[in-house]
């Protein structure tokens, strides 16, 4: 899954007087060591501006950074943190972040958490930063997911306000519907788009907390909340509200439906607002995604990244020093808007675009957990066993028992290993 998001501009210099106290001294001269994935110019331009603002307030600290492309760093990771690994990584929060938690890889960080007071700042990514009750990453930024949709189309069919419960939501979707819009636009044939579904259902059916032993392989696909789920999504699909031939269209190819008005909604990350036309934007509104049960404590997909220390990393005591000043609100804007994403840090200045912004507090003000996204909290084997299954149901509806059967078929087998 490839994504990417908003936010703004803080200069960095702030975050240096903010954390005067906790940066002023040295923690211990010498060289640090930072390997850093990237993507774009500006990805590299505000890590540069970071760490240079770093070496500013550690003159004894020699860094040297290595900035890899996203890709390449994937592939590479795994070996620098077992045999010559630095002393700061960039990395995702979740199970990917676990997987390595759980193989003494990654150093413990639960003093940092709190001695620099994240567990008010981060209090919403903490979930996702912690295996087996201790924090093992150092959240930078992540991105919103809900519902974009055309103000204009509501406004046509008398909806005035956007949706808040699930009742809602079916009213507003039968009378886009009668009046000859589809309600949702969705490209199936990029699987993690219908993960995205997978999701939203399960975390506001179920919660967080099941949905983390569901992707944790603790539970099995046959269990009947695991059923309420696709049946939940079969009656969107049985009332045709999403688009026809869905399958049919990745997400590039589904996002014209929105643009042109062809459909009114779309449960998206906030990164595809950097393709919005000004037209577009001008139109277009974002929602939380709806309540369906006001018992369940309402979590989100936020996928976070991340800073972390290799377990093996020789200096250990500059590397604490680079998160403390990394964690600051300030540096969180900096960063966000370099990255094109929104600050994990809830006390960073709002990003000023309106989508953004809503995005952003949706996320800093979510009670009931964070989720990483479906192939960010689940190993990729089954993961992509998992989404293979939901084209197949969004094929075929009716084949929910055979395809929760396949699924659990596949869980057995995987987590056996």
């Amino acid at each position: 899954m490839t994504m990417q998001p908003r936010t703004l501009f803080v200069a960095v210099a702030l975050a240096a007087a903010a954390f005067t106290g906790a940066l002023a001294t040295p923690a211990h001269a010498g060289t640090l060591e930072v390997n850093i994935a990237f993507k774009g110019a500006s990805q590299r331009a505000v890590w540069t501006q970071v760490i240079d603002a770093f070496k500013k307030t550690h003159p004894g600290t020699d860094v040297k950074v290595s900035f890899v492309d996203e890709e390449a760093y994937k592939v590479q990771l795994p070996n620098w943190l077992t045999t010559a690994p630095p002393d700061i990584v960039n990395w995702h929060n979740g199970e990917r972040m676990a997987f390595y938690a759980k193989r003494g890889l990654f150093e413990d960080l639960s003093g940092d958490w709190q001695k620099n007071g994240w567990d008010t700042m981060y209090a919403s990514t903490k979930e996702s930063s912690t295996y087996n009750g201790k924090q093992y990453a150092a959240p930078t930024v992540y991105y919103s997911w809900g519902m974009f949709y055309r103000k204009d189309l509501f406004q046509k069919v008398g909806i005035a306000n956007e949706p808040k419960t699930w009742n809602e939501f079916l009213d507003d979707c039968k009378k886009l519907k009668a009046a000859g819009i589809t309600p949702i636009a969705v490209g199936g044939r990029d699987a993690w788009t219908l993960a995205g579904w997978f999701d939203y259902l399960d975390l506001r059916l179920n919660g967080n907390k099941f949905h983390q032993q569901l992707m944790a392989g603790e539970v099995p696909y046959t269990d009947p909340r695991v059923k309420k789920v696709y049946t939940t999504w079969k009656q969107l699909i049985d009332a045709g509200y999403f688009i026809d031939n869905s399958l049919s269209y990745d997400l590039d190819a589904a996002q014209p439906f929105l643009f042109q008005g062809k459909a009114a909604m779309m449960l998206m990350g906030t990164f595809i607002t950097g393709g919005f036309s000004p037209a577009v934007k001008q139109q277009m509104g974002y929602f939380q995604f709806p309540i369906i049960d006001s018992n369940v404590p309402t979590a989100e997909d936020g996928p976070v990244e991340s800073l972390h220390i290799p377990a093996k990393a020789k200096n250990k005591a500059d590397a604490h020093a680079f998160l403390a000043f990394a964690e600051t609100p300030e540096v969180g804007a900096q960063l966000a808007k370099g990255l094109g994403s929104l600050s994990a840090n809830s006390k960073s200045p709002e990003p000023e675009d309106a989508i953004s912004k809503i995005g952003f507090q949706i996320l800093a003000n979510t009670k009931g957990g964070i989720a990483q996204f479906y192939d960010r909290d689940m190993t990729k084997e089954m993961a992509d066993e998992g989404m293979k299954g939901m084209q197949q149901f969004m094929a075929d509806p009716t084949k929910i028992d055979s395809v929760l059967a396949q699924l659990e078929d596949a869980r057995k087998r995987i987590y056996k290993k």
